[in-house]
């Protein structure tokens, strides 16, 4: 038996990430235009890394609450209040290690081998992955794309709930369609919700991301107390912080210490003197996000309208998250086509292929990166789409 063959079945099915290849492929070339990962290119604020650099350095450095420091749970409360007008307890909040991690906790807390989970893709491959490595089956339900616009089919979602299903995995604004759920939307999802008994995993990060005016749409507006909804979110967007790697979940106090549970038997928590840099970006950051989500407006205005007017391009300014989603006339595998257009333009996109079902023909790029390198972008891509 061969190292290789003696490995679990689970853990050899993890697929490799498709993002992650290309960027491998090209990383570190002279004048690339980084646009592949979801991430923006300012380093984390001094008002949030010096609390935390202050709580190193007075060594805070020992083990800590599974569930989050008080100050930090706290502070997500006054952070829900102002942003979202809801009033939540401590008791709602649990800091995960990332949002990742915050993911898959809420997949393991209410699936079993063999259930079901419902996502709308194309969606972010780590979702249908730690439904997988959790040993849950994800059920890939593709959203409408037409005239450039993406749309929820909820005959299409219901269909697909089966006596397996278990959760609905739903991601507004969306990455990488930018589609963002409305009211309507979100209200429909949950009487399919009610209906069949199904838990809500609600992936909220870009919800400041909202290019329509004040903060995107979210199952808080309309959920009753007793709706299964785990609320997954992270430092990462939107006070950029993600190679801190701090997230958290908001759900219902009945579940805390089994959630306690699984952050124990996982990362044990997450460091102290981090988290005091989290309450500062919760508690002092609200310019700052302001500031990234202007930025990202007029970023997402520039590079689709240039790329728009070439008439090649059949896609829309998404109305949330980070990304355009770009479909282009007489591209067919979107994965070769990042490779050449990285080669001959350096500017790194991620192939749609990654996404799932429904992506196969776009590329997605992340414009909250400085102006003029967007402008640089939105050029190359322009004189590359127009030379086809």
């Amino acid at each position: 038996m061969t190292i290789m063959s003696s490995l679990s079945p689970r853990a050899l099915s993890a697929p490799e990430s498709g993002i992650v290849e290309v960027v491998n492929y090209a990383r570190g070339r002279e004048g690339l235009i980084p646009l592949w990962v979801g991430e923006g290119d300012l380093p984390t604020p001094d008002f949030i890394s010096r609390p935390a650099a202050e709580a190193l350095a007075a060594g805070e450095t020992f083990y800590t609450w599974q569930r989050g420091i008080p100050p930090l749970r706290e502070a997500l409360v006054r952070y829900y209040q102002r942003r979202f007008q809801k009033t939540l307890s401590p008791e709602n909040f649990y800091v995960a290690g990332s949002g990742m991690q915050a993911i898959k906790l809420a997949i393991e807390a209410i699936t079993s081998p063999g259930d079901e989970m419902i996502l709308l893709t194309p969606a972010w491959p780590n979702f249908a992955a730690a439904a997988d490595l959790s040993g849950a089956r994800p059920i890939s339900v593709p959203l409408h794309f037409a005239n450039g616009k993406w749309r929820l089919d909820l005959d299409r979602l219901e269909a697909a709930i089966g006596e397996k299903t278990r959760a609905l995995f739903i991601n507004t604004p969306s990455n990488p369609t930018g589609w963002t759920a409305s009211r309507e939307d979100l209200a429909a999802i949950l009487a399919l919700a009610r209906k069949h008994g199904l838990w809500i995993i609600a992936d909220e990060i870009y919800a400041l991301y909202y290019y329509l005016g004040g903060r995107a749409p979210s199952f808080l507006d309309i959920a009753e107390e007793d709706d299964r909804i785990l609320f997954v979110n992270s430092f990462s967007k939107n006070w950029a912080m993600t190679g801190w790697r701090v997230g958290w979940i908001v759900a219902p106090p009945a579940m805390g210490q089994v959630l306690e549970n699984l952050i124990q038997y996982s990362t044990s928590g997450v460091a102290q003197f981090m988290q005091r840099g989290a309450v500062a970006a919760l508690d002092e950051g609200d310019a700052f996000v302001d500031e990234n989500v202007a930025r990202a407006r007029a970023n997402r205005d520039h590079f689709c309208d240039a790329l728009i007017a070439t008439n090649r391009v059949e896609t829309l300014k998404p109305e949330g998250a980070l990304y355009a989603f770009l479909k282009i006339d007489g591209i067919a595998n979107s994965r070769q086509a990042v490779i050449d257009i990285v080669d001959k333009t350096g500017v790194g996109l991620a192939p749609g292929t990654a996404f799932g079902k429904g992506g196969e023909l776009f590329m997605r790029a992340c414009f909250l990166r400085d102006p003029a390198q967007i402008a640089e972008a939105a050029e190359r891509l322009r004189a590359y789409i127009l030379a086809r």
